[in-house]
């Protein structure tokens, strides 16, 4: 058993680590030998980088090319010499003077770090002064500061990206733009930036999200530099603790205070005590920390705060003093479930930023058609119908998110500034009025819009979504964005002949609409017995989900063919569900294949009167192994199943 990073004594018998026996061992990483003396360790010190090490790791983060210049490589020697074998120190270093050739930048960098003397905590200075170096060389205050904002969250937390981008530009770091797209494209570059500098480590999570993260090391350097110099950080983050910060922790110079994830505190400030005199606060981040209810004067002396983050915390209702914060930018309610209250914002001329997101309100906070904001998300589950009128005239809305909540189409249409937008409209007419807003201007760069009423929830793989529930629909009455990625069509009726096409007869389509759609879900059908017209095969597409279609007969429709054999290509499909199809006769007629060179998955259940597989797959020809899954029920289409490429049988990987 590993136990790392440990600081100080720790009881193995209350922690439940019975004392290591035969054949069992418990290491422990530290970097104090108090730890190792007070819990009997047989310390095994891991020591720097030799000289050889040391220069070989330095020259393949800075780059070969710039060392062997000849006047760079003595003082790069003597940097080197000066991180101690430390491969952090050298990591960090490399990563600030990287690709930089001028030889008075490699004076000063040498310079620098010989006459910074300061420690972190007690460690050596040797650590210290290395990363300090990187935090230095960034050269700018904006970036410094967003550099010591990651500090703000606990230790070894992976901060989502769009959450910090959002910070920054509330806090004024991310200069204001007229498009939200470019503040996050901004936000992006500085965190890139860091990145370079090895101040932050930047992962992907999936497609569309990325999310940093701080070395334990760095962060304690960047608390450091806070605790002793502008910007003062109040951080206790992530700590477990059970009891509020001491009053006298509350110091009037703070700038930015930050409890967040300590999930039972419960108590924010104790009630006999005066209200904590803070007038240079800006930032109070408190989500998740278990808080049931917040002092009225508790804000009384903030009337400096831009940022007041009460996310994930199970109080009932706000302090009315809230109302008086008239410097507020960004107030984010996020996963309070259990409030009910929240007081009049009509005073909070300054709010940009609002956030109230599954929250138990019944109504709309008063006073927000006094308010300019540039992002609204107002997600509630009581909440059914948004008024026409909460809005300001003329509106700065960049982002509108309003869940399920039915909106009017046409005041959407209205928000000419608005990016990115997510909520309901009541039926096709509202969606076309939305959509035909935007001819001759740019529609939101991301958007998920559910029209009718949703009954369950889907996973959500892109940006632009559109979902279509239980609709009456007629010949050529669904509108679509030119660049849309998902289509969900679910439990709607269509009205006309039943032998058209949904894709081509009903969807008012373009070639341009379909060449983006990825995501294609179709679930319980009604009155259609085809799918496509043949000309209107999305050719991007990357799944495809029929479900319960009781009529449904054809994919593709057929159509006369002067050829002996149709194409048609989807080089990008990678899963096909096909679900409860009692009359599905055929995917595409049997003159025609379809040829798909990326597909992963294919289902097939119940559906009986499918007897023939039209695909063509090259890659079960190429070298590389195959990954394609196929499930097949009842097991006896196993044997009855024809195959358009007689070579896929024998080769499949059979999944039940």
């Amino acid at each position: 058993m590993i136990l790392d990073d440990i600081w100080e004594e720790v009881s193995l018998e209350k922690v439940g680590i019975p004392e290591p026996s035969t054949g069992s061992k418990l290491v422990l990483t530290t970097r104090s030998f108090d730890v190792c003396r007070k819990m009997s360790c047989r310390a095994i010190k891991v020591k720097p980088l030799v000289e050889e090490e040391s220069w070989k790791l330095f020259s393949e983060k800075v780059g070969r090319g710039i060392v062997n210049i000849p006047e760079v490589e003595p003082i790069a020697k003597k940097i080197v010499e000066r991180c101690a074998g430390l491969p952090l120190g050298l990591i960090t270093v490399a990563a600030c003077m990287k690709g930089i050739d001028d030889l008075s930048e490699w004076r000063n960098a040498l310079k620098e770090l010989s006459e910074c003397k300061r420690s972190v905590h007690g460690l050596e200075d040797g650590v210290f002064q290395q990363l300090r170096f990187s935090y230095d060389h960034l050269n700018d205050l904006k970036l410094q500061h967003c550099f010591l904002s990651c500090a703000l969250y606990p230790e070894d937390w992976e901060i989502e990206e769009r959450e910090l981008v959002e910070l920054w530009i509330a806090e004024g770091l991310v200069e204001e733009m007229d498009s939200r797209q470019t503040e996050f494209d901004s936000g992006r570059a500085i965190m890139n930036k860091l990145k370079n500098n090895c101040l932050l480590e930047v992962f992907p999570k999936n497609e569309n999200d990325r999310y940093v993260k701080m070395h334990d090391l760095v962060r304690d350097m960047a608390l450091h530099i806070t605790s002793a110099t502008k910007p003062r950080f109040l951080v206790k983050a992530g700590m477990g603790l059970r009891e509020p910060p001491k009053v006298e922790e509350w110091s009037e110079d703070l700038e930015k205070v930050s409890l967040v994830w300590n999930r039972e505190l419960e108590v924010l400030y104790p009630l006999k005590m005066s209200p904590p005199k803070c007038p240079m606060l800006t930032s109070l981040l408190l989500s998740g920390c278990g808080i049931k209810s917040i002092p009225e004067g508790f804000f009384n002396l903030m009337g400096g705060l831009k940022i007041l983050n009460l996310s994930r915390n199970p109080m009932k209702s706000l302090p009315n003093s809230i109302s008086n914060l008239k410097n507020l930018i960004a107030l984010l309610l996020a996963y309070c479930d259990q409030l009910e209250y929240v007081p009049s914002f009509s005073n909070l001329r300054a709010l940009k930023e609002l956030y109230v997101k599954k929250t138990a309100i019944k109504e709309i906070p008063h006073g927000m058609q006094n308010l300019s904001l540039k992002c609204l998300i107002l997600d509630s589950t009581n909440i059914d119908e948004i008024p026409n009128e909460i809005f300001s005239r003329p509106s700065c809305l960049k982002e509108l998110n309003v869940g399920d909540a039915f909106i009017s189409g046409k005041v959407v249409a209205e928000l000419k500034k608005l990016e990115i937008f997510e909520g309901g409209f009541h039926d096709l007419p509202n969606l076309n009025m939305f959509l035909r807003a935007f001819h001759g201007r740019e529609l939101p760069f991301q958007y998920i819009i559910v029209v009718g009423k949703r009954e369950r929830e889907w996973e959500i793989h892109t940006s632009k979504r559109i979902e279509l529930w239980d609709c009456d629909i007629y010949p050529n009455e669904i509108m679509l964005p030119r660049h849309i990625e998902e289509l969900y069509v679910m439990h709607c009726t269509f009205y006309g002949h039943e032998e058209d096409p949904i894709i081509s007869r009903f969807v008012l389509t373009s070639l341009g609409t379909f060449s983006s759609l990825k995501y294609l879900v179709i679930w319980n059908l009604k009155n259609r017995k085809r799918l496509f017209s043949p000309t209107c095969v999305p050719p991007n597409l990357q799944v495809l989900e029929i479900w319960k279609c009781k009529l449904l007969e054809e994919i593709i429709a057929s159509e006369e063919s002067g050829r002996v054999t149709m194409e048609f290509h989807l080089p990008r499909l990678k899963e096909i569900v096909l679900k409860d199809l009692p009359e599905l006769k055929s995917i595409c007629n049997v003159d025609a294949v379809v040829i798909s060179e990326s597909l992963e998955w294919l289902t097939v259940n119940v559906c009986p009167k499918l007897e023939r597989m039209p695909l063509k797959l090259p890659q079960i020809r190429s070298s590389s192994p195959l990954k394609l899954f196929i499930n097949l029920e009842p097991v006896e289409l196993w044997g009855s199943m024809e195959w358009a490429d007689p070579g896929v049988k024998s080769l499949l990987i059979r999944k039940h």
